[in-house]
């Protein structure tokens, strides 16, 4: 059994896999035993990541606010406390905040054998982000 005591900082995401202020706090690290990443991920009013991808697909689960999800070529969803979003492996994503809401997801996944989480790619455009439905 190994115990982590509450000592890590909350860290703000990096530019190049955010739009907007987005702040991070570890839950699960991958060890030497384990792949297991997961986050808790703390959106401000509109912001959301870019375009990425999971090796080994990801899980995501609203703990609070309102928020958008969408896959490459899909229709954006709404998603609320309580909903679970599973991203396939390699399937092309972006989560985040509705414009007018915070939200926060526990985000979960299993990196690959070099230890990647994530591929990153280009950011979300305003327009592809404005494509959202009405969530007043």
């Amino acid at each position: 059994m190994q115990i982590t005591r509450n000592g890590s900082e909350t860290t703000s995401g990096p530019a190049e896999w955010f739009t907007g202020a987005v702040y991070l706090d570890a839950v699960a690290v991958p060890s030497s035993r384990s792949r297991v990443n997961a986050s808790s991920v703390h959106f401000t009013p509109g912001a959301r990541t870019a375009w990425h991808t999971h090796p080994n697909g990801q899980t995501i689960w609203v703990t609070e606010g309102l928020g958008l999800c969408q896959v490459r070529g899909g229709p954006i969803e709404v998603i609320r406390p309580g909903d679970r979003v599973f991203f396939e492996p390699g399937e092309e994503h972006w989560h985040g905040a509705v414009p007018n809401r915070f939200m926060i997801h526990l985000a979960m996944l299993d990196v690959d054998d070099e230890g990647h989480p994530a591929a990153w790619l280009e950011h979300v455009t305003d327009e592809e982000y404005a494509a959202a439905p009405d969530t007043t």
